[in-house]
């Protein structure tokens, strides 16, 4: 009965929809996904992040999945990195795998190498494919029996192929403030996706992948030796699709564990709250979250959203140089 209330409530709403990306709550533990000039801006030899979200699992049979994985590393004023990520969704199995290489430039503005500026580039490809068979179509629905599908049916639906492959080219620029035993870190970042707006179909027709754009920023906030806060926002922008992100991250450290507890609450606008918690100890970061739905499906997800958990490792230098501070922490 609750994914028939489900169905009906799609079909009444029919007439003002909003679409919506795979996305991740933890976005800026991934800053490579995030932002291309953010490949490299870390102090450390090398970066590997990987990550994972789950969500909507309350309400559908097969829930959407992200997963990621990425390497950057720094080289002068020069970041290098790829990055590999899969999205699927749904009972015909929509699978979405990307392959990008990114390279950034960072730009100190101030004498002191202080303030700075990073510009960055994503380039690759996307391979989207689909089992149509397994979807059902109108006229599929019989009458008979009490009514139901027969999948052996003709849809005549006129697909061109189950499989399409996609060009991929990525901008993005980002200031931050990076003077580490300064009161207040500051940044600003905007990135550009799908700027080669490429035909997207899995028919024949003409249909264009709209640009995508990320607006975000945030201060880092340095309370005391020992606790910081980081405020934060991301404005997502693809055609008539707007999201709003408002999230604040908290970290405290242990001096005899030389560990750093973290937390973070997520607010994103009309959809859910997400709540995570992690710690940084070394060379390592480990983050999970939870997603608690508040938008208009939450009567049949009874509050249930997306699991997410984050790890990274960063190789250090022996001699850390002050300079690049990752804005995210």
């Amino acid at each position: 009965m609750k994914r028939v209330l489900i169905v009906i409530l799609i079909i009444c709403s029919v007439t003002k929809t909003k679409g919506q990306d795979f996305h991740l709550s933890m976005y800026d533990a991934a800053p490579v996904f995030l932002n291309p000039s953010m490949t490299g801006v870390f102090d450390g030899e090398w970066r590997i992040h990987t990550q994972y979200r789950t969500q909507w699992k309350a309400v559908n049979f097969k829930p959407y999945t992200t997963g990621l994985i990425s390497f950057d590393m720094p080289y002068k004023k020069w970041g290098f990195g790829a990055q590999l990520s899969n999205f699927r969704a749904g009972i015909g199995n929509y699978n979405a795998f990307q392959a990008l290489a990114s390279a950034a430039y960072t730009v100190p503005i101030d004498a002191n190498k202080f303030h700075n500026i990073s510009m960055g580039t994503q380039f690759g490809g996307t391979q989207k494919s689909i089992e149509y068979q397994l979807h059902t179509f109108d006229n599929q629905y019989t009458t008979t029996n009490g009514g139901g599908f027969d999948n052996t049916i003709d849809p005549s639906e006129l697909f061109a192929g189950q499989s399409i492959v996609i060009p991929e080219l990525n901008f993005g620029a980002m200031y931050y403030y990076s003077k580490q035993l300064s009161k207040f870190n500051p940044f600003i970042g905007f990135s550009a996706f799908n700027l080669l707006t490429p035909t997207e179909t899995f028919f024949s027709g003409p249909n264009k992948l709209p640009m995508r754009f990320y607006t975000h920023a945030g201060v880092r906030v340095n309370v005391t030796e020992h606790i910081f806060v980081l405020p934060k926002i991301l404005v997502m922008q693809q055609n008539t699709f707007r999201e709003q992100t408002f999230a604040i991250d908290a970290g405290f450290y242990l001096h005899e564990a030389e560990t750093y507890l973290l937390t973070g609450l997520v607010y994103r606008n009309r959809d859910a709250i997400s709540v995570s918690v992690g710690a940084r100890k070394s060379h390592y970061i480990a983050k999970v979250s939870y997603d608690f739905n508040t938008s208009t499906l939450r009567p049949f997800s009874t509050g249930r959203g997306g699991f997410e958990i984050s790890f990274t490792y960063m190789k250090q230098n022996y001699k850390p140089k002050e300079g690049k501070i990752c804005p995210r922490l």
